[in-house]
């Protein structure tokens, strides 16, 4: 697998000095999608802030990368206000942290399946509750969702597409609700990540292709293109209430 991450700025035009000076927090930005996407914002100009739930990868991450760092069990709300308590502003608040819970509904364990949703829903509440008027009335928010929102599976994904497909819902009431805040969700297909590798496991080398066959562009997206989408998001002023497809056309087959 290809980890290499480059710092290219990936704005241009009138959006090229949108994050200069800016203060981005990413919660799941120590590796994969949301570690490209801060050390592309930081390319931008940004001042970034790592959040992750391991302590040591995240100092190692920031440290490799110029960033800031905090850790913070997302499933625990005093721990997302301690991380973020020092932080006295936040221009573009980035939630892409969750696991991928995977169990059926009839055998699973109902307290596993839950994550699913105290990670992406209950931890974008308690997130942007505890940083209250510190979210900049000119910034945005931005969540992740999947393919599997478009695209669910008989795979024991239901729960997990449903938390998906409610990270979308929520980005389109929130639009309204903390207006002019803008808010948006990233919805990327397969991309090459540690976290996609640690869940196929063994399986990787027959699975990956296919799934690279199962798409139209006939390969998986890399965390640097999904990370790239995620920093357009911050920086358009124009992008409000909407879900940013990055999948190579996996969800229309």
């Amino acid at each position: 697998m290809n980890t290499q991450i480059t710092a290219s700025n990936p704005l241009s035009g009138t959006q090229a000095n949108a994050l200069a000076g800016k203060v981005a927090v990413i919660f799941g930005g120590t590796s994969g999608i949301g570690l490209a996407a801060a050390i592309q914002a930081r390319a931008a100009g940004a001042h970034v802030i790592v959040i992750g739930s391991d302590r040591e990868r995240a100092r190692q991450a920031a440290e490799e990368h110029g960033l800031d760092w905090r850790a913070a069990d997302v499933t625990q709300p005093e721990a997302i206000a301690a991380a973020l308590r020092d932080i006295p502003k936040v221009d573009h608040l980035v939630l892409l942290a969750g696991t991928f819970v995977a169990a059926k509904v009839i055998e699973g364990d109902v307290d596993y399946m839950r994550r699913a949703f105290e990670e992406r829903i209950w931890a974008s509440v308690h997130t942007i509750r505890a940083l209250g008027e510190r979210l900049s009335r000119d910034g945005s928010i931005t969540f992740i969702s999947g393919v599997l929102a478009d695209r669910p599976n008989a795979q024991g994904t239901a729960i997990l597409a449903a938390a998906s497909a409610s990270m979308e819902a929520l980005a389109r009431g929130l639009a309204l609700e903390l207006a002019p805040i803008r808010v948006n969700t990233l919805s990327p297909g397969h991309v090459e990540t540690p976290l996609l590798h640690k869940v196929l496991g063994a399986a990787r080398d027959t699975v990956l292709p296919a799934m690279r066959a199962a798409t139209p562009t006939k390969r998986l997206g890399t965390a640097e293109e999904a990370g790239a989408a995620t920093v357009f998001l911050m920086a358009n002023g124009w992008m409000n209430g909407t879900t940013l497809h990055i999948d190579g056309g996996v969800r229309l087959v």
